[in-house]
């Protein structure tokens, strides 16, 4: 018997995956169909449709304006159970990114209680958050930072506390971010 559920546990794992892989084809096709404003994505590589780039447009009036930056997008086998991870390869300061270029939003926290108490269940990922509604998500971080719950100390304290210095950082990752956006 134990044989037996090995099997099945294996074959509901390989199903999971596959329901994940076409859920996120899917979801590629749709934005290549229907393009949204402020981002573009794309795979990493033709044959893992787990890892995608995806290309930010910094937000209109906002320190971001013009920039073109980076990120990866990493999907876990058992989405939409679980978030993806967006790391930014681009250079970004952020106060919701991290030194590491890794982002810090409710929306990609794993589903349920926040053990800090911070975040409510509902705004933590849920099942139906698509790319789409996570980059969004993410633009709208870019334009309005959340300087109480910070992945990169500096970069809040600067933005509550020396708005120019955080202006020039930020204006330092725009230019960097155009002369690195089409290589």
């Amino acid at each position: 018997k134990s044989k037996d559920s090995k099997c099945e546990i294996v074959n509901l794992f390989l199903m999971a995956n596959q329901q994940a892989a076409l859920l996120l084809q899917r979801q590629l096709a749709e934005l290549n169909k229907n393009p949204v404003e402020g981002f573009s994505a794309g795979l990493i590589d033709d044959d893992d449709v787990y890892r995608w780039e995806v290309l930010i447009i910094g937000p209109p009036d906002t320190y971001y304006e013009g920039g073109f930056f980076k990120a990866h997008l990493t999907f876990p086998r058992d989405y939409p159970l679980k978030p993806p991870k967006l790391k930014f390869i681009s250079d970004i300061w952020h106060p919701n990114i991290d030194k590491s270029g890794d982002v810090c939003i409710s929306i990609l926290h794993d589903p349920g209680e926040d053990k800090y108490g911070y975040e409510q269940p509902e705004e933590r990922w849920l099942p139906i958050h698509t790319v789409e509604t996570i980059m969004v998500s993410v633009i709208s971080m870019l334009a309005d930072p959340n300087d109480e719950s910070p992945a990169n100390l500096d970069a809040a304290k600067e933005w509550r506390e020396n708005k120019e210095e955080f202006k020039k950082k930020v204006a330092r990752c725009v230019r960097m971010s155009q002369e690195g956006a089409f290589d």
